[in-house]
C-alpha cells in the first residue's frame, strides 16, 4: 500500500472538489454527463488560452514527483490523462499546468464524424463508474493537427502529447489501414507518440482488428509509415491499446503480433463491455445501456492484463483502467506499468488524485528503454 499524500495543497484540493466542485458538476445540465464533459473541456481550453492564468495554476498545482524516461521521452511524472477526455486537443496548452505528466488526445479519426446518437455517456455513482458509447466523435485529424501545430509553434506544450488514432466509422474494414495511415501522416512531427486504438467497443467491427492477421497488417503499415516519415531521424513511437475483454490466448497472440510488428509499447486497457462488479443500484442502468464501462469495476481486470503483459514482455507499458485512488495507481505500477493514466478516476476524485499519483516513489528500474 502507498503512503497517502498529506501536504496542504493536496488536502485542500481534495476537500474543495469533493464538497464543492463535484456536487456542482454532477448537477449541471440536469444530470447530462456529456454536457458536463464538454463544459469541463471548455474551461480547460479557456485556461490554456490565457498564459498568465496557465502560469498561475501551474505554480499552484505543480505536483511533486520525479521525471520518468520512457519511449525516448521525458515525462515530468508518472500520471497522464487518458484518451477520451480531450479528443480534439482543445486543452492541450493547459493539461501540463493542471499537473499531468502527459496527455493522450483523441481518439481521432481520418475524417470528422459526429459519433453515436445521444445520450451516450452515463455516470454510475454508486459504482464509481461511467458507461460511454461516444463512437469517436471528433473534428477529424486535420483539425487536431492544426491545433497541435499552433500550440507547438507558440511553445505552449510542456509535457509529452500522445494521440490515439482510430478508424472512421464509415470506412470499411478492408480500407482500415489507409484510414489509419491518413492520421499517421497528418500527425507527423506533432505527436510524441501514437496509440493505435483497435479496442474501443463503440465502433462496429473495430475490435476485429485485434485478431492476428488484421493487427499484423495494420501495425506493420503504421510502424513502417512512421519510419518512412522519419527518414534518418527518430520515428514516432507506436503503442497499441488493447481491450480488457481479450481471452488470455487472444492477448498472447496480440502481444506477439505487436512485438513482431515493431510496436514501441502497449496501453492496457480500454473500456470493457462486461458488467461485473457494478453496484446493485446501478445494475439496471448498466445492463440497459450499451457501451464501454470504465472506473472502479475495471480496476482488477485492468491490473491483471498489465501483469500478464509484463510477464510476457519488457516493452514500455501504460496502465489505464480503474485507477480511482493512489493505491490503485501504486498497484498498477507494481503490476508492471511504467506510467498510469486516469480519466474516470479524475471525474470522481478530482485533481488531488493527480498530485497523489505524481508523488508516488520510483519503482525499481527494469531494462533500459
Amino acid at each position: 500500500m502507498s503512503q497517502p499524500v498529506t501536504d496542504v495543497r493536496t488536502r485542500a484540493l481534495d476537500v474543495a472538489y469533493r464538497r464543492g466542485a463535484r456536487p456542482l458538476l454532477f448537477r449541471l445540465g440536469g444530470g447530462d454527463a456529456e454536457a458536463v464533459h464538454h463544459r469541463t473541456v471548455d474551461l480547460v481550453q479557456a485556461l490554456g488560452d490565457r498564459p498568465w492564468a496557465r502560469t498561475g495554476v501551474s505554480r499552484a498545482l505543480a505536483p511533486p514527483g520525479a521525471p520518468v524516461r520512457l519511449l525516448g521521452l521525458t515525462f515530468p511524472n508518472r500520471v497522464g490523462l487518458a484518451a477520451g477526455m480531450d479528443k480534439d486537443g482543445r486543452g492541450v496548452r493547459a493539461w501540463g499546468a493542471l499537473g499531468f505528466g502527459h496527455v493522450e488526445l483523441g481518439t481521432v479519426t481520418a475524417h470528422p464524424q459526429p459519433g453515436n446518437d445521444r445520450p451516450r455517456l452515463f455516470r454510475l455513482p454508486a459504482s464509481r463508474a461511467v458507461i460511454n458509447r461516444m463512437g469517436f466523435n471528433n473534428a477529424g485529424v486535420a483539425a487536431l493537427a492544426r491545433r497541435l501545430r499552433e500550440a507547438r509553434e507558440e511553445g505552449a506544450i510542456d509535457i509529452p502529447v500522445g494521440v490515439s488514432i482510430g478508424k472512421t466509422k464509415v470506412t470499411p474494414l478492408e480500407d482500415a489501414v489507409e484510414d489509419y495511415l491518413t492520421s499517421v501522416r497528418a500527425l507527423d512531427g506533432l505527436a510524441d507518440y501514437l496509440a493505435v486504438n483497435v479496442s474501443s467497443p463503440n465502433t462496429p467491427g473495430l475490435r476485429d482488428l485485434q485478431d492476428a492477421g488484421p493487427l499484423a497488417e495494420l501495425l506493420g503499415a503504421v510502424v513502417g509509415e512512421t519510419r518512412r516519415l522519419a527518414g534518418e531521424g527518430r520515428a514516432t513511437p507506436v503503442l497499441v491499446k488493447l481491450a480488457p475483454d481479450l481471452t488470455d490466448a487472444a492477448l498472447e497472440q496480440a502481444l506477439a503480433v505487436a512485438i513482431g510488428a515493431g510496436a514501441a509499447g502497449l496501453i492496457a486497457t480500454n473500456t470493457t463491455i462486461g458488467r461485473r462488479h457494478v453496484a446493485p443500484v446501478d445494475r439496471a442502468l448498466a445492463e440497459r445501456e450499451a457501451g464501454g464501462l470504465s472506473g472502479a469495476p475495471l480496476t482488477r481486470r485492468a491490473r491483471e492484463v498489465v501483469a500478464r503483459i509484463r510477464a510476457a514482455t519488457d516493452l514500455p507499458q501504460i496502465g489505464v483502467g480503474g485507477v480511482m485512488t493512489v493505491d490503485d495507481a501504486a498497484a498498477m505500477l507494481d503490476a508492471g506499468a511504467d506510467l498510469v493514466q486516469v480519466y474516470t478516476g479524475l471525474i470522481y476524485a478530482g485533481p488531488a488524485l493527480v498530485r497523489q499519483v505524481a508523488a508516488l516513489p520510483a519503482r525499481p528500474a527494469r531494462a533500459a528503454r
